[in-house]
């Protein structure tokens, strides 16, 4: 009889178990879901702007080109300098980000960068378009990295590509929605006399100088200030965020001093580097190439077809991040999009026809954007802290220097036999290399790391 009573309490506990399992999923879930709705809508508008106000002089250089008397070689140039500004500015910015906290940085890059955005439409010569190109790039510095940095502050590891891309959904939501607008811009704002060109810059600056200060009123720096979640939901971040942080100390954790010498986040900034030659290759000169395609279009119309190919690689990122975080792997689904990129872009030169030519454009933002939320997840695997802050924003800044080689290598090449698409066959390129150095990675940690706890009854 006493051994039968003995057992009850272990019989109730057992009980127990699933019950509090399905507490503890239901408890993750709903934190998540708070999380999601209530970060990623707002970063996804901030990345939408900056992308828009970076790359919208794809669009200006159908009119501005001829107005400023600028070559091709010229422009591409002026749109690559951008990133040596970037590059310079990169680690100290967002070394203070993670001192002064996300939502004063991050306003203030918003602010300056919509004031140097809108001033470059008042430019006169090529000269102070490059002075403005770069000055764009400074104060732009540490934006993007200190989102993906910021995203590390609240999500678990095996979130993260999700969330990443959801984020990154910007780059083809950009263009979707930015190319039309543009294209309008174009075509019918001839205000006071003054060049469409001018209005379009003028115009979609203004927005990162709202957003600066929205931001300065809506983003919480850290989980600690998250007011909109419970106080059970915030225990359980703070836990899982404080075990994934125990976990990469007793790893790879490095202190900060000591990044920038690791081997693997500079092969990480090689992957990053030819990523960029090929993803400003195409969103610099993707308009040119189909405005040579389509004798006759409107810019209003351009900017609808180019929404195309950017709609295709939106549904690839989204899928190909999702199927990464459920496998909890990234080597592969980083590499294979990047190869299926370099193809696209080096078979463009023998597309003949409009509808071959978006077609192998929508493979290219396929493979382009469907690496962009694997890959940005793989730094935050081994780092955290200062260690974190400097090495994301490393890989940034060298990587995104592709972003003015990749412009460069095809204004270049436009004087030659094959015009732009020699240029686009050498950024394709470029993403093989990429893909073969993400591949030739040490299998993926994260398959075996970072994986939901089991439940205490």
């Amino acid at each position: 009889m006493a051994a039968r009573n003995d057992l009850k309490p272990r019989e109730s506990i057992v009980a127990l178990m699933p019950a509090a399992a399905a507490a503890h999923n239901e408890l993750e879930a709903q934190t998540l879901r708070k999380l999601k709705w209530r970060l990623i809508p707002f970063l996804l508008v901030l990345y939408f702007v900056a992308y828009l106000d970076r790359t919208n002089i794809g669009f200006a250089s159908l009119t501005m080109n001829a107005a400023l008397g600028i070559s091709s070689a010229q422009f591409g140039f002026a749109a690559g300098i951008f990133f040596w500004g970037y590059f310079l500015f990169e680690i100290p910015s967002n070394l203070i980000l993670h001192r002064v906290g996300a939502r004063v940085w991050i306003a203030r890059i918003l602010i300056s960068w919509g004031l140097v955005a809108m001033a470059t439409g008042a430019v006169r010569s090529l000269p102070q378009l490059y002075a403005a190109r770069f000055l764009l790039g400074i104060a732009e510095a540490g934006f993007f990295p200190g989102i993906i940095l910021y995203l590390t502050y609240w999500f678990p590891q095996r979130e993260q590509a999700r969330v990443i891309a959801l984020f990154g959904m910007a780059l083809p939501v950009a263009s979707v929605l930015g190319s039309p607008v543009s294209g309008f811009v174009l075509d019918h704002a001839h205000w006071a006399g003054i060049a469409s060109w001018r209005w379009l810059l003028i115009v979609e600056g203004l927005p990162a100088i709202v957003c600066g200060f929205v931001t300065l009123l809506l983003l919480p720096s850290r989980p600690a200030d998250a007011r909109f979640l419970a106080p059970d939901e915030r225990a359980w971040l703070n836990g899982e965020l404080a075990r994934e942080e125990h976990e990469k100390s007793a790893g790879h954790a490095m202190p900060a001093l000591r990044v920038m010498a690791n081997p693997r986040l500079w092969q990480l900034a090689g992957v990053l580097f030819g990523f960029d030659v090929g993803l400003y290759g195409m969103t610099f000169y993707m308009p040119q190439a189909l405005k040579a395609l389509s004798a006759g279009t409107s810019n209003t119309a351009l900017g609808v077809l180019i929404t195309i190919p950017h709609f295709a690689g939106l549904v690839a990122m989204v899928l190909v991040s999702r199927h990464s975080d459920r496998k909890m792997e990234r080597r592969f689904h980083s590499g294979i999009p990047l190869a299926i990129g370099g193809v696209a872009l080096i078979l463009l030169g023998a597309a003949q026809s409009l509808t071959l030519s978006v077609a192998l454009w929508s493979l290219a933002a396929m493979g382009l954007y469907g690496f962009f939320g694997p890959f940005f997840s793989i730094p935050s695997r081994f780092l955290s802290g200062f260690s974190a802050a400097s090495g994301i924003a490393l890989v940034n800044s060298v990587g995104n220097l592709g972003g003015f080689v990749g412009p460069s290598i095809v204004g270049a090449a436009a004087s030659g036999s094959r015009g732009i698409y020699g240029g686009l066959a050498v950024a394709g390129l470029a993403l093989f290399v990429s893909a073969a150095l993400v591949l030739s990675m040490p299998r993926d940690a994260a398959r075996a790391r970072f994986q939901r706890p089991p439940v205490q009854g």
